[in-house]
């Protein structure tokens, strides 16, 4: 598992994200592309209401980036 403290690829977002930060993280995907994801669940999330957070954790490991990545 991917420990977001060691991945300095996304350090400027907050640990948990709404669906249209998601959609900046993964490169301007769309908000339909981004919901496809969520719905497969393919990145886990939380939903209070009709809104979706993503824990930047599980972005992470939907990317499956080595723990020690320098990707900056």
């Amino acid at each position: 598992m991917i420990n977001p403290q060691h991945c300095p690829l996304f350090k400027d977002y907050p640990d948990v994200v709404d669906v249209e930060t998601l959609c900046h993280m993964l490169g301007g995907i769309s908000k339909p592309t981004a919901y496809k994801l969520l719905h497969e669940n393919k990145i886990k999330y939380v939903k209070i209401g009709r809104v979706f957070y993503i824990p930047k954790y599980h972005i992470l490991n939907f990317l499956d980036l080595p723990e020690q990545s320098n990707v900056q």
